[in-house]
């Protein structure tokens, strides 16, 4: 199972098209998103590149390998304009090869505590993995009772200076850089 998972796009045209060519180069299985795709929020400057309607029309064109989770920044619109589900607090999947189970969400429902994420870790044995967005700093370790936690960063609006997006294969996180 190979996943591409990203975060926090906040609209942001171009960065969002560097995302599709890291799907079309990486051929995932699925690409999740962790919410706030079309949105740049009020607490986030506007992107440069902000086009809302421009993202719309990219995640559409792959709403077939779309899991999406709710950010706090979407609203019924953005349902609206999506082809894909995108409302729910969290989506959980099993990794038939490894036994994990993968709980995504955005990171103001349930999160890990770091970094500005709410702290409330769901029901996860050790082992699982909290695949979580919402702050838009990269993380990749083990957390509190053995659970997994991971960040991909940002999209397009990072607070750490890197565009960025994750992947999940063969039961391991890694981060990838977006190119400027």
């Amino acid at each position: 199972m190979k996943l591409l998972i990203a975060s926090d796009i906040h609209g942001a045209a171009a960065w969002c098209a560097r995302l599709m060519e890291a799907i079309d180069k990486h051929q995932p299985d699925r690409v999740v998103l962790l919410g706030d795709q079309l949105y740049h929020g009020p607490r986030n400057d506007l992107p440069e590149d902000y086009a809302p309607k421009q993202v719309i029309s990219m995640l559409n064109g792959i709403a077939d390998k779309v899991l999406a989770v709710r950010g706090n920044c979407e609203a019924e619109v953005d349902q609206m304009v999506l082809d894909f589900p995108c409302m729910a607090d969290y989506a959980l999947m099993a990794d038939p090869a490894t036994g994990r189970d993968l709980f995504f969400t955005h990171g103001h429902v349930y999160g890990a505590g770091k970094h500005n994420s709410v702290d409330r870790l769901p029901a996860l044995r050790a082992g699982d993995a909290l695949v979580y967005g919402h702050t838009h700093i990269k993380v990749n370790e083990e957390g509190p009772q053995g659970i997994w936690l991971f960040n991909p960063g940002s999209v397009g609006i990072p607070k750490d200076g890197t565009h960025s997006f994750g992947l999940y294969e063969d039961g391991t996180f890694t981060h990838v850089l977006l190119e400027g």
